[in-house]
């Protein structure tokens, strides 16, 4: 049996290029996590690890880094795959662990996305603290100023001749080039 498993870290990402990959591969059932790929346990995971544990069972993935990041998450995930019997493909890498002469490459390619990791990370925290040093937060400026959401929070507060609200969140939010989750954020402030 051939198990797809794809993973993406934020709701933010789409997994769509994934799946589709994963069907082109003759996946049989299609597992998708959204988490971290920091986190050893995940239950869509989980899921593919159950389905694929008998030797010729195939767990397909499109890219390393979408199985797991940290180096010892992988090593034990390999070893829990040669102790099964069970291959691992790695579409987009040309990884197939069926192949000897190729397995090394599954613990070359962890590694490379655990440096991967670290490099985006020692990024992400060069960057903060050079926007600390300008005295920046590294928080995106809020959408709508003190004045729009005052005027925001009075509009929501008119009312029609019947007593109900005049106009709903949904017109309040296109009158202010926003989104309803901002107006309501704001709304809910005392």
């Amino acid at each position: 049996m051939k198990i797809g498993y794809s993973r993406v870290s934020t709701r933010n990402q789409y997994s769509e290029a994934q799946h589709d990959a994963l069907t082109g591969t003759g996946s049989e059932q299609a597992c998708l996590d959204t988490a971290s790929g920091k986190l050893a346990r995940r239950p869509e995971l989980v899921k593919a690890l159950l389905s694929a544990n008998r030797t010729g069972d195939q767990l397909a993935v499109t890219k390393l880094d979408r199985l797991g990041r940290p180096l010892e998450n992988l090593n034990e995930l390999s070893n829990t795959f040669e102790a099964r019997g069970v291959d691992l493909v790695v579409s987009n890498q040309g990884i197939d662990t069926s192949l000897i002469t190729r397995r090394m490459f599954f613990q070359i390619l962890g590694s490379i996305a655990e440096f991967q990791h670290a490099l985006m990370s020692a990024r992400t925290r060069a960057g903060l603290a050079a926007a600390q040093a300008r005295e920046r937060t590294g928080v995106q400026k809020p959408k709508l100023g003190r004045h729009q959401v005052r005027l925001a929070c009075d509009t929501y507060e008119e009312k029609n001749a019947d007593g109900k609200r005049a106009r709903t969140i949904q017109h309040i939010a296109e009158e202010f080039d926003a989104t309803r989750p901002t107006i309501y954020r704001h709304l809910a402030k005392p």
